[in-house]
């Protein structure tokens, strides 16, 4: 007999730090990892105090809204509405512990056993363990080497069990933005076709462009056919309180409740609460946030020409992360352990990202440079330019 979590592969971050047992780092040459798309520094000074006052408030301790505190779910709506010139409202908002509970709580609601989703590829491994575990089958849609996802491609995979086709952008783990008419055909598609198109914007807050990513919530009933999923650990560095965000319609928010009443009852009472300091407080702050991760990405393109020389593709870049092709002979969950004790790095392989059958996976590595400065970046890229590992055949003939 195989249970639900037997359905799928084991924690893909869980695994990388395994590759660390045993493995020393002199203090000249310390571990640079670029295995996790999580700041480890903690919430700004100012947040931290205002988390200490509501710790000292008894409702911080007590079961709350299962959907939200009321003042978190009408400010997020206030901001959604500005950012993306559209309409959301309070009552099409829900507050879940985190994004990935967001993204479970969104498909329990929409999917039964056997049902399809559509996920582009390289795609975002929680998403398919989710999938696995709740016997729903992902359809695998292949990129190009853009990495942007095609909505008449797509349209090739709908049948009668599809229920959402899932988009992530910016995208982990490609780092690409997807452009505004890429998300608009996509909603087209969704909703000549009945079906639900979500798109996860935990990494909105660092999008690069100085415009909306698109236009979606001006659009008539855009609620009928759209999902948004939020994050507030990225922006705010509230990894640990996890709280995230469903921006949907009031009907399928009612099926929602019924998950999180289920699994977390509601969302960590001191995480909303910081989340709602911050977007009352540190826009000028995330701002500067911003700009530093815009900083890091320009270093990625910066010091790319040495890895090219080399025979390395950079394949999408943005937000937290870069994604490279590798030229060596042997696969990237080969390489990956290699990659450590060779080179002192510690990244994911393509293969945590893409279908068991795909053997674009084994030339691919993705880069999660949040924690990761200018100056990191440099001797990343200095580290992975001087490997000398066997090059693939077609390397070797060019």
């Amino acid at each position: 007999m195989t249970s639900r979590t037997q359905s799928t592969f084991a924690p893909p971050v869980m695994e990388a730090r395994r590759w660390l047992n045993g493995v020393s780092f002199p203090p000249d040459r310390p571990l640079i990892n670029v295995s996790q798309a999580a700041p480890v520094d903690p919430p700004p000074p100012a947040m931290r105090a205002a988390m200490a006052e509501a710790i000292e408030d008894a409702a911080t301790h007590l079961y709350g809204p299962v959907l939200g505190l009321p003042d978190l779910r009408d400010t997020l709506a206030a901001h959604w509405s500005a950012h993306y010139h559209g309409t959301a409202r309070a009552e099409q908002v829900a507050i879940t512990a985190g994004c990935n509970q967001a993204f479970a709580a969104t498909l329990t609601a929409l999917c039964a056993e056997g049902d399809e989703v559509i996920l582009p590829t390289p795609w975002y491994f929680n998403h398919k363990m989710w999938l696995d575990m709740s016997g729903v089958t992902s359809v695998a849609l292949a990129t190009g080497p853009d990495l942007i996802p095609s909505a008449e491609a797509a349209r090739a995979l709908i049948t009668s069990r599809t229920r959402a086709i899932a988009l992530v952008t910016p995208n982990n783990p490609g780092g690409v933005e997807y452009p505004a008419e890429t998300l608009r055909a996509f909603f087209d598609l969704a909703r000549e076709s009945g079906i639900r198109l979500i798109v996860d914007e935990t990494y909105r807050d660092f999008d690069s462009r100085p415009n909306p990513p698109h236009d979606l919530l001006s659009i008539e009933d855009w609620d009928q056919t759209l999902i948004q999923l939020y994050s507030f650990s990225k922006a705010y560095r509230l990894t640990g309180h996890r709280v995230g965000a469903v921006i949907a319609d009031i009907t399928l928010l009612a099926e929602i409740e019924k998950f999180l009443d289920t699994v977390s009852i509601c969302p960590p009472q001191l995480g909303q609460r910081a989340a709602l300091w911050g977007l009352e407080n540190l826009g000028q702050w995330l701002t500067g946030e911003r700009a530093e991760i815009l900083d890091r990405r320009a270093a990625i393109s910066d010091h790319m020409p040495q890895l090219t020389a080399k025979g390395w593709t950079l394949m999408g870049v943005g937000a937290y992360f870069a994604y490279i092709a590798h030229p060596f002979a042997d696969p990237s969950d080969v390489l990956a352990p290699r990659l450590v004790q060779d080179a002192g790095v510690l990244a994911l392989p393509g293969t945590m990202f893409m279908p068991a059958d795909d053997p674009a996976g084994g030339r691919q590595f993705r880069i999660a440079f949040a924690n990761v400065d200018r100056a990191g970046i440099a001797e990343l890229f200095a580290r992975l330019a001087a490997l000398d590992w066997p090059l693939a055949s077609t390397q070797r003939t060019a």
